[in-house]
């Protein structure tokens, strides 16, 4: 079982000509409203891959529409709560080739108390697995409490911050970062590569030119190149490549084939437009192995 301890937030989508510079105003040529969050994505992520995946996390009052959209995308609800307060939300501000700039609000997502997560963990093992990131309150808590039940712990690092990060990396068995958070990581540290920060393995994702995993205990390092493909989105691939690698090691694929398929994954995300409805099931990935 994988375990997920993760946001969920409603995504306000801004298309606009390009990013805004410090100062100017925009006029937006289209508005949309989505279920995101980089814990909801992962969820989904892992569930379309073929994992069995158990969200924990919560939405504000306003958030009864977010729970929907959960599960009609197949993710069990059943231990997600709802806290007064509004739910965490992302506006995000994205040009027309799909780079974008997000700004995020934590809302109920950061209101997550410690006996709420020492209930949502009560049966965890060392045959499950645990998911986080750095959007919900108690990730340094619940890591300790995963790894002293001998689960694994995954922990993607983002929104970056190099204190919380340092708090939580003795717990963790794989750290999920990109290449600007990998270069924090190691200006934060004072160190010259990753493998000095004391943590076992690293997934980096490198965008549209892929992704590299370290197993550093067992001396692995494999690299997959970027898929060229028409981008659309870019939101939530991140999470998608993440979310795909975990569940298929998970399910005892090896890293090899798990970062392939990951890869695949997040390259079809980017052809879409939305975030978490828009990351492809595992037919679609299998498929487009094929071409």
């Amino acid at each position: 079982m994988i375990y997920n301890i993760g946001s969920i937030n409603a995504d306000f989508f801004y298309h606009v000509s390009h990013i805004p510079m410090p100062g100017e105003t925009l006029v937006a040529s289209k508005v949309e409203r989505g279920l995101g969050g980089k814990g909801a994505n992962q969820s989904v992520a892992m569930i379309n891959a073929g994992s069995e995946v158990c969200h924990l996390g919560a939405v504000g009052e306003d958030g009864s529409w977010l729970i929907d959209q959960l599960r009609a995308l197949g993710v069990d609800t059943t231990n997600v709560i709802k806290l007064l307060g509004a739910s965490g939300h992302a506006i995000i501000t994205m040009e027309k080739d799909g780079e974008n700039a997000i700004t995020t609000f934590g809302g109920a997502n950061h209101l997550i108390s410690t006996d709420q997560v020492n209930s949502w963990l009560a049966p965890i093992s060392s045959s499950d697995w645990l998911v986080l990131q750095n959007e919900t309150s108690q990730q340094s808590n619940a890591a300790n409490l995963a790894s002293l039940r001998g689960a694994h712990v995954v922990y993607s690092a983002a929104p970056f911050d190099a204190e919380v990060v340092a708090e939580i990396l003795p717990f963790v068995d794989i750290l999920c970062v990109n290449e600007i958070e990998a270069a924090e990581l190691t200006s934060h540290f004072k160190v010259k590569n990753l493998k000095e920060i004391g943590v076992s393995a690293i997934l980096t994702t490198l965008g549209s030119r892929g992704a590299t995993y370290q197993d550093f205990k067992t001396g692995l390092e494999i690299r997959v190149e970027g898929i060229t493909v028409s981008s659309v989105d870019t939101t939530g691939a991140g999470d998608t490549f993440c979310g795909y690698f975990v569940a298929l090691l998970s399910q005892g694929k090896d890293p090899l084939e798990a970062l392939t398929f990951a890869n695949k994954a997040a390259a079809l995300k980017v052809t879409k437009l939305g975030t978490a409805n828009a990351i492809p099931n595992l037919a679609e990935v299998l498929e487009f192995n094929a071409r």
